[in-house]
């Protein structure tokens, strides 16, 4: 079978979830090739239909699967191919982006959403939806001794380490959250050495394994999500977690020793940190991962037999229309 992703292309690559995905259905035997978006806003996107159809006629796929509610409107301008739709949070979460989203799940052949409450949002087509967050690659993100983690990355032992979930420079993220939240507990902090926040921004994938587990707690702050693969990789690896109540954070890691959801304020935030220091690690975490079903290979097993379940449909509607 043969699968065109769709998707936006941020400085020339790929967002790792979508390319760790894309690598994990490839090892299933599906052929796939890349169509991607440089362009914002919807004009934007739009200047690249005559390109998209170019390439379907030359690359003649079976399924078009694009990621995100833009890259989904723009798939299914053209109507010769089934178009597959994941939804994976700030485009639907967000009030302008959700009409756009709306349309194009309403047009799409099938949607993949990360998590129910978005399939809700987005008023999913009964039956022609499921809910299949990105899968974690869990011989990638796997525990690794801490001290070891640190002086591979050259950070003290003795130092007290929170690991961002992102950029400090993307607003859904909300870094004044967590700074604000840092500089209340090293204000009571009685060492010498602040506690550092650490901005997990430009690290290759084996760089993020690494930083998980020398980080004392692995911190997202953020006003909105989906389903956030920076808490999975932290559970994959055992880390203790402080996240507010987002996407499907508190589902994920509740009655996990370890892990704590907190208030959108620096006060509560900073209290949860201080309780997952008590932890060295969240104790069953990446249990819970593989007992769910969340590891990459077990998502691209799932994604397969949505492929399959659309390819079979489209063939039969071909057959009748004969």
């Amino acid at each position: 079978m043969k699968v065109l992703i769709v998707c936006r292309s941020k400085k020339g690559g790929v967002s790792p979830y979508i390319s760790r995905q894309v690598e994990s259905i490839r090892r299933r035997r599906i052929q796939t090739e890349y169509f991607l978006i440089c362009h914002k806003g919807w004009s934007g996107y739009l200047k690249y239909f005559p390109e998209l159809v170019k390439q379907i006629d030359l690359f003649k796929p079976n399924i078009i699967h694009a990621h995100y509610g833009y890259s989904g409107l723009l798939a299914v301008m053209q109507r010769k191919v089934p178009v597959i739709i994941t939804f994976h949070g700030s485009d639907i979460n967000n009030p302008k982006n959700r009409i756009i989203s709306k349309v194009a799940n309403y047009w799409s052949s099938f949607s993949i959403f990360v998590t129910q409450k978005l399939a809700f949002l987005a008023k999913a087509k009964k039956n022609l939806f499921s809910i299949i967050p990105c899968g974690v690659d869990l011989i990638v993100f796997h525990p690794v001794n801490k001290s070891e983690s640190r002086r591979y990355l050259g950070y003290p032992p003795e130092e007290i380490l929170v690991l961002f979930s992102g950029s400090f420079r993307v607003p859904v993220k909300n870094y004044p959250l967590a700074i604000s939240a840092l500089s209340i507990l090293n204000q009571h902090n009685s060492s010498t050495t602040p506690i550092r926040l650490i901005e997990l921004s430009g690290y290759s994938t084996e760089e993020v394994n690494l930083l998980l587990n020398a980080c004392d707690v692995a911190l997202l702050t953020s006003i909105s999500e989906g389903s956030p693969n920076f808490i999975k990789e932290a559970m994959a690896c055992n880390r203790p977690i402080v996240s507010t109540d987002v996407g499907d954070v508190r589902d994920l890691v509740e009655g996990i020793p370890g892990c704590f959801i907190s208030e959108s304020n620096p006060k509560d935030v900073a209290d949860k940190i201080k309780q997952a220091l008590e932890f060295e690690n969240s104790i069953g975490a990446r249990e819970r991962i593989i007992d769910r079903e969340m590891g990459i290979n077990e998502t691209a097993r799932k994604i397969v037999a949505v492929y399959e379940q659309v390819h079979i449909k489209k063939h039969k509607s071909d057959i009748t229309n004969l």
